[in-house]
């Protein structure tokens, strides 16, 4: 048992701690939740609690292929990351670097067409509907400095 144990596992482009557990070393995936973990761990019947440097290669192939497709595994659609995507209006679920490229994608458009969203993502403003008054201060003209 304790040859067949890795110490780095490498899942869709990630490298993973194999000391980690299996529900919380599949949060190191940008775009992978402990909610989507644990179903994917539930899916393919995986202790949550076991080493991930312990598991078998063909289950690190099932969980890559859980990630790339997840509807195909019956996991519902609101647990997907990019819901009715704005070009194909697909749902989709999207990890690491095309995460990154889509929102980045998304901010541009905003700002791109003069949006609220878009103009307060430009200034560095919240974009929520957050108070200003005394949140959101990062100019050194604000406060008092002392002599």
């Amino acid at each position: 048992m304790e040859d067949d144990f890795k110490h780095l596992v490498r899942i869709s482009r990630k490298d993973v701690d194999g000391n980690k557990t299996i529900e919380h070393a599949l949060t190191d995936i940008k775009g992978v939740g402990l909610s989507l973990s644990k179903t994917i761990c539930r899916v393919l019947d995986l202790d949550l609690n076991s080493k991930i440097g312990y598991i078998a290669d063909e289950d690190v192939a099932k969980i890559e292929s859980i990630i790339e497709d997840p509807k195909s595994f019956d996991i519902p659609t609101w647990m997907l990351n990019r819901r009715e995507d704005y070009e194909t209006g697909e749902d989709i679920h999207l990890i690491e670097s095309d995460l990154d490229m889509t929102l980045r994608d998304d901010l541009n458009r905003m700002k791109k067409t003069r949006s609220y969203k878009g103009r307060r993502h430009e200034v560095g403003l919240p974009v929520r509907g957050q108070r200003t008054k005394s949140t959101f201060r990062k100019s050194a003209s604000v406060g008092v400095r002392r002599s």
